[in-house]
Formats: structure tokens, C-alpha cells, sequence
């Protein structure tokens, strides 16, 4: 039976460094409405007052125009999912959720552990609270922060904790739970702590899940630091959309994972969200970049029905800002970009293979919002993209769907201009 490890956290810090999950501070009882915003995490902590600047750099009400999530079942594997922070209380479907620990569990001196409500909505961490909020959170006032998809429905499968009870075994079996509760895109925000494969199970029940049209998301990891490359899992599977961290700048975070597994990247350096007894905090992480993507893999599912899950996959990945031509390791395919995901979609994509050196013939569209550098070294990093996408050649088979819709991209801009 192999243990997968504890829910890992990551401090603001600039070096990053990995932590095990810190001790949450339990605040005094009292509504989060009436506790003042803190960065200092706690549960329940008061709300966020502003726009999250992983929500700034997206178009809401453009990306809304086009889909809300509506009636779209994301199954959240993870350490359970607060009922009663407010902007969840409606996203769950508690009647679907479970708790799928082992089951007695015992601590270091050999009392049982609770395990809390079998529904799952028991998340003593905070880790799957904040995961379902990037992903599905309810708008409330008194805060910027909303979720992606926030018309989506949660289902809360609690599988972890900060000990790491969670076992590959009971991940096949939230797997398996999520597929027969109807979840139309599966998020798993956690990883294997090492490149060896897990039991063979798992793997299956990752293919049962796709058999079914199913979108899995999993976080690429978090122990990228000094450039380290290796496979984690269940994000390497074949089929299962791996997401790696950006920071501010559409650029990799220094935690995260690479590797050639890699399908996107998404904001993942302070984010804000839902938190237990209501409120929010920031933290940082693939686990909460994973989110992200599956909000927008629900948008796009609710928008399309009928897509396969490798289609929406496509579509997230050719729709992604990149900086350089093809694959890269560090952020996949490039940072997702939720609106040109909703909007470019008048026909379904291939998925590109990174194996086929892939390459865009022309420099990427650069992203609608950059936060964290000045209007000059902006102009002057988009200058040098144009010079080298100047250059570069549609390489072999692998590039004719990307050099085709670029192709009819160019047209309608010189259409426009006559």
C-alpha cells in the first residue's frame, strides 16, 4: 500500500520552500463577516476585499457571456470540503459527497481518529475548501473573489488529510466514486513524492475515467526548486491534463513541477480562496493552479456538451498564451487562458504531441493582463518574442493544426483591416 504524502503548503516567501502543512490557527468564534481580512490564515478568516490578480487578468463578464458552468459536476478529491463557508454552501452537492479515508485510522499513540462526516464536507486543512473555491465559489459581496465556473456543482470527496492516510488504493476508489456520482471533470490537487509508478490500479481507474468522457486535472507538483525534472502521478498518465504553476508574469513558479508531462500552466503564487467557517486565505501551489484549469474545463464542457474529454483538453492547450513555439517543459503548452478558451471554439482541435515538435509560426497573442513588471520591460520582452516567432518553422506533422488556425487567424486580421 503505498501512502501518498502529506498536503503540502508553500510560504510567500521568495525562496519558497517547501513546507509540510502548517498548523491552522483557529480564530476566536465569530461570523467571517464580522473578522477583518488577515494574511495570517485562519479559520474562519474574514474576506478577501479585493480582486484576486489570478481573477484580474481574466474578462469575467466576457468569459460569463460565453458559460457559467451550469450543470457541470466537478468531483474535488481531496481533504474534504467546508459546507459552510457561504460561497460554497449552494456549490456542493452534499448528497454526493463521501469520505473516503481509510477507515480505522488511528494516531501515533493508537486512539482511533475521527473521520469526520461520511459526506465529506469535513475539511479540517482547508486544502480541498480552497481547491473547490478557485474552481466553482459563489459570488457574495463584500469580496472580488468568485469562482471560475460559478454556476458549477462540487462534489466533495474527502481522501486526504495533512497526515497522509490517503493511499493510491483509496485514490483509485474516489476515482472510480466520482465517475459513478456523474462528475463530468475530476480535480486531484495531489501527487506521488517520488517518479516511480503507483500501483497499477490507479492508472486504471484514471482510463475508466477518460472511457466515460470524464476531464482529469491533476497538479504537476510542487518540488520543481534548482530546475528538477521528474514524472509525478497521477498527473503523467496518459490523458490526464497536468498543470504546472505561473507566477504574475505568465512565467513559471520556482516550485513547480516540470517536465515533459506538463499539458499547461495556471496561476498558482498567492492565491486567494475559500477557507473553512467562511472567509479566505492566499496560499500557493499546482494544487490550486490544478483548479483553475478544471473551472475552465467546466465552462467549456457546459458550453459544449457533446465535446469529447480530449477535445476539451485541445482546447485548453491551443488556446494557451505561450511564449516560445511549441511544447516547453516548464509550462507546457503555455499559460491557460480562460476567454480565448470560451471564445475560440467554433470547431473542436486535435491535442498537439510534444513528441512531434509542435511549433507556432508566429509569436503568441500576449496575455490581456500582466501584473508584476513595468509597461517598458513588457513592450521590450514582446519585442524579442516577435524576433524569434519571426523564425520559426512549422515543424512536421505535429504542426499542421496549430499552423491552420493560425493561418485563418491572420486572414480574418487582414479581412479586418481592408
Amino acid at each position: 500500500m503505498r501512502h501518498l504524502p502529506p498536503v503540502r503548503r508553500l510560504t510567500t516567501a521568495a525562496a519558497a520552500t517547501l513546507l509540510t502543512t502548517a498548523p491552522v490557527l483557529f480564530a476566536p468564534p465569530a461570523a467571517a463577516a464580522d473578522l477583518p481580512y488577515s494574511d495570517q490564515c485562519a479559520f474562519p478568516n474574514g474576506k478577501y476585499p479585493g480582486r484576486p490578480w489570478s481573477l484580474q487578468r481574466v474578462l469575467l463578464d466576457e468569459l460569463w457571456s460565453q458559460s457559467r458552468g451550469k450543470g457541470v459536476r466537478v468531483a474535488v478529491i481531496d481533504t474534504g470540503v467546508d459546507v459552510t463557508n457561504p460561497q460554497l454552501t449552494d456549490a456542493l452537492d452534499v448528497k454526493s459527497g463521501r469520505n473516503l479515508l481509510p477507515k480505522n485510522l488511528k494516531d501515533d499513540d493508537g486512539n482511533p481518529l475521527e473521520r469526520g462526516k461520511e459526506n465529506g464536507t469535513t475539511d479540517t486543512v482547508g486544502h480541498g475548501t480552497k481547491v473547490a473555491g478557485i474552481i466553482a465559489a459563489r459570488p457574495v459581496e463584500g469580496t472580488g473573489f468568485v469562482g471560475l465556473a460559478p454556476e458549477a456543482t462540487i462534489i466533495p470527496i474527502q481522501q486526504n488529510d495533512a497526515e497522509g492516510h490517503g493511499t493510491t488504493e483509496t485514490l483509485a476508489d474516489a476515482i472510480r466514486y466520482a465517475i459513478t456520482a456523474g462528475a463530468g471533470v475530476i480535480n486531484i490537487s495531489q501527487d506521488t513524492s517520488n517518479a516511480v509508478k503507483p500501483s497499477s490500479d490507479l492508472e486504471l481507474a484514471i482510463n475508466e475515467a477518460l472511457s466515460q468522457k470524464i476531464v482529469v486535472v491533476a497538479s504537476a507538483g510542487n518540488d520543481g526548486l534548482g530546475g528538477n525534472v521528474k514524472e509525478t502521478y497521477p498527473a503523467s498518465y496518459k490523458g490526464v491534463l497536468a498543470v504546472a504553476s505561473s507566477d504574475r508574469n505568465n512565467e513559471r513558479a520556482s516550485f513547480s513541477q516540470s517536465g515533459e508531462f506538463v499539458g499547461v500552466a495556471a496561476p498558482g503564487v498567492d492565491m486567494i480562496s475559500t477557507v473553512p467557517k467562511g472567509g479566505h486565505c492566499s496560499d500557493s501551489g499546482t494544487s490550486f493552479s490544478a483548479p483553475y484549469v478544471a473551472g475552465v474545463a467546466a465552462l467549456i464542457k457546459a458550453k459544449h456538451p457533446t465535446w469529447t474529454a480530449q477535445q476539451i483538453v485541445a482546447q485548453i492547450e491551443q488556446t494557451a498564451e505561450r511564449t516560445i513555439a511549441g511544447h516547453d517543459r516548464l509550462v507546457g503548452w503555455g499559460v491557460v487562458d480562460p476567454v480565448r478558451a470560451l471564445t475560440e471554439d467554433n470547431e473542436p482541435l486535435e491535442s498537439p504531441n510534444p513528441q512531434e515538435g509542435l511549433s507556432k509560426p508566429e509569436a503568441p497573442t500576449p496575455a490581456k493582463f500582466q501584473i508584476g513588471e513595468t509597461a517598458a520591460e513588457r513592450n521590450a520582452r514582446l519585442a524579442t518574442y516577435v524576433s524569434v516567432g519571426a523564425v520559426v518553422l512549422v515543424a512536421g506533422l505535429g504542426g499542421t493544426a496549430v499552423a491552420i488556425r493560425d493561418a485563418r487567424r491572420r486572414a480574418r486580421r487582414v479581412v479586418g483591416a481592408e
